[in-house]
């Protein structure tokens, strides 16, 4: 059964910069796509960064060029690196398993989309 932890999460300020990452419990990475997704308060989830089996990452585009997803099967571990934050990148942040990268990121997630417990950052000053 697939779990996933995300950890990093805290206060920012505008600016700064930011590590996130999730590990998977009880199956390897290797064959997975994952990805980020973020819920701010009073918004739908979106989705931010996803990386498919062979490394190939794309990312929603408020977040290009700042956000940088990878990935150590190894360590059944994927990260999001964050910098540039800015006030509108506060909300939680899901790690997700079982994801498809398409350029829309409205259709990454599915039925079969494992989800983690959610990390919150706020960027404030």
């Amino acid at each position: 059964h697939l779990q996933l932890a995300e950890s990093g999460g805290g206060l920012v300020e505008p600016g700064g910069s930011m590590r996130l990452s999730c590990v998977a419990n009880g199956v390897s990475l290797d064959h997975l796509s994952m990805a980020w997704f973020r819920q701010a308060p009073g918004k739908e989830r979106e989705g931010v960064s996803c990386i498919n089996m062979l490394g190939t990452t794309s990312h929603t585009d408020p977040v290009k060029g700042r956000f940088t997803i990878s990935r150590d099967n190894a360590k059944s571990t994927v990260y999001l690196q964050m910098n540039s934050l800015n006030f509108e990148d506060t909300a939680t942040y899901y790690c997700a398993a079982t994801v498809e990268c398409f350029d829309s990121t409205a259709t990454w997630s599915s039925r079969d989309t494992y989800w983690g417990q959610g990390t919150w950052v706020t960027v404030s000053s």
